[in-house]
């Protein structure tokens, strides 16, 4: 009889018993998440039944046993998180049937081997092993890597020459032309005092009241289309003294609409809390990491305001609200429709799979990856076409849960925490946006909020709401019947991967670009 061993997160300790070996029916054999030390027995190759090995998160060392490719039924191996060391066994290539496999974060070293089932799994798999080198990582091996330093050590060269040619032509240059540089930097002296980004340039004054209402701070644009004229930014910067144009307000601070004269809309979030954020150097460092982010799925970051009483961040206005206004309603007014409701489901899907891909680029192509930690309807903006643009991406210093355990002041976002943010220990991770997003999923696909409360002293999660009905087996009983043209099969499909991401242990959700891949063959195969 074929069993299965579960041990994941006991605070286990000590060596993994060599008597392991003897349980040869055994099917899942997972002990991740402990504090297990020693090497991995070599006679784990007795489990001749074994599908899943999952020791990740423990600390292990030693090398990886060559004998664990003589598990040919396994389909998931993770050694991830450990302390292992040694090359990765080139005999691993022969579990062709693996679906999952992960070795990052450990001391393993020498080259990656070329099998195409492990290179299938991409850089993810190996990362965190500086010691590691070849395809899929970027780190180049023997012979390659020291061409590569050798040419850049004669590249090195030729500029060192060539830059001291150029300094002596400059110097005689600068000897005859002085008189004519000196009124140059004069002149540029005097545009410089015109410049917005000035620190001693009175911005975002009150229109009329310049003198007694002025805000003294630095400006920064990253947008060659917003106006540079100060003439320009005080009439547009009406919108923070008129309350009608407030557009909403979240965990970070409130959000208005600024309009140029020009007839170009901006949104403009005044913070109300810096949440770790302790000087305006910091700021600016958390700003300018974010004007370098750009992907088609993302809110356009356009530039940042800093005072010592206001602190202001400009982003692309979008016109069509966000996915909240139309599936709940809002309570704000938008430019482009009169009613929060009536999103198809083709609408629907594609802000799901636009939200996906603009979290995976997050996570999985920005270094340092970046953890977004307030995955919400209302911070996914839909544009004129309804294309998905995610906001108030990177702003995880600035959340007051992150510098207190103050819940109660993102009771907006409660439905969408993972357990691991609402606990004491804090121990958040990519696999928390996963979480949110898929609590996201079950918001498109059943147009309920994540917590409702129908009674004074009931409150109904969504996710339990929508568990609840699977297991009944009357899975239509929770679509949103409010939204047209939908396939059963792809709500379906829909719902129970937004029940996996929102499982409560992190290392059991998919990560993003597993969750985009899925989304894309939903699509594919309906």
């Amino acid at each position: 009889m074929l069993v299965t061993l579960d041990l994941a997160g006991l605070a286990l300790i000590g060596d993994i018993p060599v008597s392991l070996s003897q349980c040869q029916f055994l099917l899942e054999l997972n002990l991740s998440g402990n504090q297990l030390q020693g090497v991995i027995p070599d006679t784990l190759n007795n489990l001749t039944y074994l599908k899943l090995l999952d020791l990740h998160r423990n600390h292990l060392v030693g090398g990886i046993p060559v004998t664990l490719a003589q598990l040919t039924n396994l389909d998931l191996l993770d050694l991830s998180e450990n302390q292992l060391t040694g090359p990765i066994p080139s005999e691993l290539g022969n579990l062709s049937n693996l679906t999952h496999f992960n070795v990052s974060y450990n001391g393993l070293s020498g080259m990656i081997p070329a099998s195409p089932v492990l290179q299938s799994f991409g850089s993810s798999a190996f990362m965190g092993n500086p010691l590691l080198c070849g395809p899929p990582l970027n780190n180049l091996c023997g012979a390659s890597r020291r061409a590569k330093r050798l040419a850049v050590s004669v590249i090195i060269v030729i500029v060192a020459a060539a830059l001291i040619l150029i300094g002596v032509c400059i110097v005689c240059a600068m000897n005859i032309k002085a008189y004519m540089r000196r009124s140059k930097e004069e002149q540029e002296g005097k545009e410089e005092d015109e410049v917005l980004e000035s620190e001693s340039t009175p911005m975002l004054a009150s229109p009329g009241r310049q003198g007694s209402n002025a805000i003294i701070g630095k400006l920064v644009l990253f947008s060659k289309s917003l106006p540079s004229r100060y003439e320009d930014w005080e009439a547009g910067t009406k919108a923070l003294l008129d309350k009608d144009c407030l557009v909403g307000g979240g965990s970070v601070g409130t959000v208005y609409k600024a309009t140029f004269e020009n007839g170009l809309s901006i949104a403009v979030k005044k913070l109300e809390t810096l949440g770790r954020v302790r000087s305006q150097d910091e700021f600016e460092q958390e700003m300018g990491q974010l004007g370098n982010l750009s992907h088609p799925n993302l809110v356009a970051f356009q530039g940042y305001y800093w005072s010592s009483s206001t602190q202001l961040i400009l982003s692309e206005f979008m016109v069509n609200g966000s996915l909240y206004d139309h599936l709940h309603g809002s309570p704000h007014t938008f430019s482009g429709s009169s009613s929060g409701v009536g999103l198809s489901w083709e609408q629907r899907f594609k802000v799901a799979l636009g939200t996906a891909r603009a979290l995976a680029y997050l996570h999985h192509d920005c270094r340092p990856q970046v953890l977004h930690l307030n995955i919400k309807s209302c911070n996914i903006m839909l544009d004129k076409d309804f294309e998905a643009k995610l906001s108030d991406y990177g702003f995880g210093k600035l959340l007051p849960i992150l510098g207190s355990y103050e819940l109660s002041r993102l009771h907006a976002a409660i439905g969408y925490i993972a357990p691991e943010l609402a606990s004491p220990s804090l121990r958040y991770s990519d696999k928390s946006d996963v979480f949110s997003f898929g609590v996201v999923l079950l918001e498109i696909v059943t147009g309920r909020k994540p917590v409702e409360s129908p009674g004074v002293a009931t409150a109904v999660v969504l996710r339990d709401y929508v568990r609840a009905i699977l297991e009944d087996g009357t899975v239509s009983d929770c679509f949103d019947r409010s939204m047209k043209g939908f396939v059963e099969a792809e709500l379906v499909q829909v719902l129970k991967l937004g029940l996996v991401c929102t499982s409560n242990t992190p290392s059991a959700r998919p990560n993003m670009a597993e969750v985009v891949q899925y989304l894309e063959s939903v699509r594919t195969n309906s």
